[in-house]
C-alpha cells in the first residue's frame, strides 16, 4: 500500500513491508520507472529486512517539483525520507539512477548507511551533450520518444522475446513518467561525477554487474569496485534491468550481502 509523506520540501510516495522490528533496507529505482520495479525482491526481502521502497521525485506517484534537480537533492530526498520516518540507519540498494543516489549517500551521508548496493550504475555518465540533445528531445517530443532506445539498452533481445509481459511492464511504468521528473533527473545525471568521492565510501558495498549491460558497461562496475575500498562484485547474466533481467539471482545476491555473508 502506497503511503505519502513531506520529506525534503515534497510529498514522497513510499512503501514499507515487513516486520518493524528488522533492519531496514531502501530500494531506490532506475530513472524512468517508479518502486514497483522492485515487485520481485520484495517478497524475499521482507522475510529477513524491513523493506522501504519510494518514489524518486518526479517520479510514480513522488511530487514532480521544478526541474533541473541535482544529485544532491536527490540524495537529500533520501536523508530527509529517513528522517521523517525515524529511521536513523539504513542498508541501501541502489539500481542506475538509484545507484547514482547510493554512491552520493555512501560518501554524503555515511553515518546513514550499514551496507550499500550498487546495481548497473557508474560514477560518471557523461559527456553532457548527450543528456542535453535528451532532455530537448524529450520535451520537444514527449516520453514516447526514448521508449524504444530505452528497452534496447534496459534488456536483451532474448529477455524481450522470452518475457514479453515484464518488458511491458516496464514500458508502461516509462510512458507514465511526467516529461519534467524524467528531464529533472536526467539534469542530474548530466551534472555529476561521484568519481572524486568513491575513495571515502566507508560501507561495504556490492556492485552487481550485467554482463550484457550497455547503459552502464562492466568496465563502469570495474571502476567502482577498484576505487571503493571495500567494495566486491557479481556478474549476472543481463543487461542494464538485472533485477528484473536475472530477478532470482539479482535478489539471493543482494540477500545474502546484505544479511552479512561476506564483505
Amino acid at each position: 500500500m502506497t503511503d505519502r509523506i513531506l520529506a525534503n520540501g515534497i510529498r514522497t510516495a513510499y512503501e514499507l513491508s515487513g516486520d518493524d522490528t528488522r533492519p531496514v533496507v531502501v530500494l531506490s529505482h532506475h530513472l524512468g520507472t517508479h518502486y514497483r520495479i522492485w515487485d520481485s525482491q520484495v517478497e524475499v526481502l521482507s522475510q529477513s529486512f524491513r523493506v522501504l521502497r519510494y518514489d524518486i521525485r518526479g517520479h510514480g506517484e513522488t511530487e514532480i517539483a521544478d526541474a533541473p534537480y541535482t544529485i544532491e537533492m536527490l540524495g537529500e530526498d533520501v536523508t530527509s525520507l529517513l528522517d521523517a520516518l525515524d529511521i536513523q540507519c539504513a542498508h541501501f540498494v541502489g539500481a542506475s539512477l538509484g545507484g547514482f543516489i547510493g554512491q552520493w549517500l555512501g560518501a554524503r551521508a555515511p553515518s546513514r548507511i550499514e551496507r550499500l548496493v550498487l546495481a548497473n550504475t557508474a560514477p560518471w555518465r557523461g559527456p553532457p551533450a548527450g543528456w542535453d540533445a535528451r532532455i530537448a528531445m524529450v520535451r520537444e517530443e514527449g516520453i514516447g520518444s526514448v521508449v524504444e532506445a530505452s528497452v534496447d539498452r534496459w534488456f536483451t533481445p532474448e529477455f524481450v522475446s522470452r518475457d514479453r509481459r515484464s518488458v511491458d511492464a516496464i514500458v508502461e511504468m516509462l510512458r507514465d513518467t511526467s516529461v519534467e521528473g524524467y528531464t529533472g533527473c536526467c539534469a542530474a545525471i548530466r551534472d555529476l561525477d561521484l568519481r572524486p568521492s568513491a575513495s571515502v565510501i566507508a560501507a561495504p558495498t556490492l556492485v552487481v554487474v550485467g554482463s550484457e549491460d550497455q547503459a552502464t558497461p562492466p568496465s563502469d562496475s570495474d571502476w567502482l569496485v577498484r576505487h571503493i575500498p571495500r567494495a566486491t562484485s557479481v556478474t549476472l547474466p543481463a543487461a542494464h534491468m538485472a533485477n528484473i533481467e536475472a530477478a532470482d539471482a539479482f535478489t539471493a545476491a543482494i540477500a545474502r550481502f546484505l544479511s552479512n555473508d561476506g564483505d
